[in-house]
């Protein structure tokens, strides 16, 4: 099979859904795993509004297997999922949808894949001042990751929502043991929180089509020493990107926590281990195309 693709009636389908989703490079990564290990599976793109009734869709069709959920959806979509992991419901999203005979189970990868991310560039969080840019979906996922697993000093929340940024706090609060700070994104609050944070992470969709070019951080806001860790993945380095880089200080792009997630997704859409050295290939390949 790996020399040619054959779509038959028993092909399981997967999908990503979301609004964009022109950018996504999932169908790329997930098709090459899958002819890789010569898996009777296909990875399409759906760009969805209504998420309620397109996992209705989801659940009245036998081979649609596993979905990837993406911006703005990972927060709705647990609305209409059957079952959802412990740990996710705590978090409050998902972006990864297994159709198991009818039943929609709900579960989480941007956290551990965020995580793994930060780790594997040597990032110690222990004691840190972590600053969180947005409060969504992944938001949601990455600082309830490391609010449990990182060991940092304090972690604060920029949102311009007030109802997602306090519900994500109060959440925080209750949920875990660490410290939790948040505002709203202003000018002022951006650049009081920017003199104290060790760790910058992004988790607005600014810099990413059709925002590139677009940094939400000025960067005079940039302080020695600092991390900036940002979930946009494409391009592969956003302005904000560039400008902590330009600064000196050690960045980490989304590409690594996108093709973590993307990893823990794959095996549990297929049951089996994931051709990672094929997955990361395919998306360097694509971001530098």
């Amino acid at each position: 099979m790996k020399n040619g693709r054959s779509i038959k009636t028993s092909t399981r389908i997967c999908a990503i859904i979301g609004n964009p989703v022109e950018h996504s490079l999932s169908p790329a990564i997930h098709n090459a795993a899958f002819t890789e290990l010569g898996l009777d599976f296909v990875y399409v793109a759906f760009r969805v509004e209504d998420v309620k009734h397109a996992l209705s869709g989801m659940r009245a069709m036998e081979n649609f297997r596993g979905m990837s959920v993406t911006i703005p959806h990972k927060i709705e979509a647990m609305k209409h999922v059957d079952t959802i992991e412990d740990v996710d419901r705590h978090i409050g999203s998902i972006n990864t949808i297994i159709n198991d005979s009818g039943n929609l189970l709900g579960l989480g990868t941007d956290g551990p894949g965020a995580l793994k991310a930060l780790t594997d560039a040597g990032v110690n969080l222990s004691g840190k001042n972590i600053l969180m840019l947005g409060g969504g979906g992944a938001a949601r996922a990455i600082a309830f990751t490391l609010a449990n697993n990182g060991g940092a000093a304090a972690i604060e929340i920029l949102d311009i929502n007030e109802t997602i940024r306090d519900q994500l706090t109060m959440d925080l609060t209750t949920g875990t043991n660490a410290v939790i700070r948040s505002n709203s994104m202003t000018d002022h609050t951006l650049a009081k929180a920017m003199a104290v944070a060790d760790i910058v992470i992004h988790c607005t969709p600014v810099g990413m089509h059709p925002k590139e070019g677009v940094s939400i951080v000025p960067a005079t806001l940039f302080r020695p020493g600092q991390v900036v860790f940002d979930i946009v993945y494409t391009p592969l380095e956003t302005k904000l990107l560039a400008d902590a880089k330009s600064k000196g200080l050690q960045i980490i792009s989304g590409v690594d926590m996108f093709i973590n997630q993307a990893i823990l997704q794959f095996e549990r859409f297929t049951g089996v281990d994931a051709p990672v050295g094929v997955m990361r290939r395919v998306v360097m390949e694509h971001l530098k195309s």
